[in-house]
């Protein structure tokens, strides 16, 4: 099983790219490809989650197993007693600023 970031670069396609056609279609077949959604994926989602768990939770040592099952499971409930959101800066016209030399520049053409 194989989760992907929805991309026009991750096609099963590209391991053609990759190894001779006998392999790569026999890697194909072995697997089972998972996309993300294209917008705010759960994959992007859980980092994010990690992070924040990461800073308010896990920014110290802990000193034993117990301890940190006690500490997450705290943070945990917290997070869910909060219904904590993620709130999305990332939209579709800084995309097109931040990653200008990935799309096309289109001239006006006169006929």
């Amino acid at each position: 099983i194989l989760v992907m970031d929805n991309l026009n670069t991750h096609k099963a396609a590209s391991l053609y790219k990759a190894f001779p056609p006998s392999e790569a279609r026999r890697i194909i077949k072995r697997l089972e490809i998972h996309y993300t959604p294209k917008h705010g994926s759960w994959l992007d989602m859980a980092e994010i989650e990690l992070n924040v768990m990461t800073r308010q939770c896990l920014s110290r040592r802990i000193s034993t197993l117990d301890k940190l099952k006690c500490e997450l499971s705290a943070w945990e409930m917290e997070r869910n007693r909060d219904t904590a959101k993620i709130q999305w800066h990332f939209q579709i016209g800084d995309a097109r600023e931040k990653l200008i030399s990935l799309y096309p520049t289109l001239s006006s053409v006169t006929f």
